[in-house]
């Protein structure tokens, strides 16, 4: 969606969010993610604070009100909400801020083993009792075997490298897709993110293999996910054509999904 300067806000949130943190010094509009109409750091009178936000009139407000509902129940490295508002027709959440490094995914990056040990962290981390997304119904759409996609773990579901934030541990942010599903889903996710960044898949499935929930799951059942995730990949590239990431994403997928086929045909 269209990013906008705090500046462009009404005054009534701009007030509203003041009432919450004392006066503004100094804002900084963040230019990565892209599920906020608003992302700003500010320096306050009572700290720093990363506000994010959404018109309460767009659909994608839902991701939000979703990642508020989430955050008390996220591992201890996710940033904590600190308060979430509506005023002025925007929706307005308000968290600590870490600073540091978008996560480099690349062949021998230091940061590979700390986003490993988020991810443990999070597979470690009870799923709540609150409503979330199925992973099972997101790729229904995808996969004639959308049963073999279930699961009760906690999971992100979105792990672009802007998603993770690099400050001597990984830290997971932006939990606008809040999903309940098996434990392979997220290290399966990251892998693809993986072959993006330059790995094999073979090189990207050992990082995977990494976590647990990726190196017990059943082959065929990660066979089947790589077809449904495939078919995502290529559905989205196609809808933007013009979108050069999504076009390599799409390969990625691709190139995973050739290795999983091999894998399987070679048992």
């Amino acid at each position: 969606m269209n990013r906008l300067a705090w500046h462009q806000l009404p005054p009534a949130a701009r007030a509203a969010v003041q009432e919450q943190t004392g006066s503004l010094l100094t804002t900084a509009d963040v230019s990565t993610g892209a599920n906020s109409a608003i992302a700003v750091k500010a320096l306050t009178t009572s700290g720093e604070v990363f506000i994010k936000g959404i018109p309460v009139d767009h659909s994608q407000v839902k991701t939000q009100l979703r990642e508020a509902a989430v955050n008390p129940y996220l591992p201890k490295s996710a940033p904590r909400l600190l308060w979430h508002l509506q005023a002025g027709g925007w929706d307005l959440l308000g968290f600590e801020v870490i600073d540091g490094p978008v996560a480099d995914y690349s062949p021998g990056s230091p940061d590979l083993p700390l986003v490993v040990d988020a991810l443990s962290e999070l597979a470690a981390t009870p799923c709540p009792d609150i409503p979330l997304l199925s992973f099972t119904r997101r790729y229904a759409a995808y996969s004639a075997t959308p049963e073999l996609f279930t699961g009760d773990a906690l999971l992100h579901t979105d792990m672009a490298p802007h998603n993770v934030l690099i400050n001597r541990t990984a830290h997971l942010i932006d939990w606008a897709w809040p999903t309940r599903g098996p434990a392979w889903a997220d290290p399966a996710v990251w892998a693809v993110r993986l072959i993006d960044a330059g790995h094999t898949p073979q090189q990207a499935e050992q990082w995977a293999c990494r976590l647990a929930g990726f190196s017990a799951a059943d082959p065929g059942t990660l066979l089947a996910f790589a077809e449904a995730n495939d078919r995502h990949w290529q559905e989205v590239q196609t809808q933007d054509p013009a979108s050069a990431w999504k076009r390599q994403m799409a390969a990625s997928a691709t190139a995973w999904l050739d290795h999983r086929r091999h894998q399987t045909s070679a048992r």
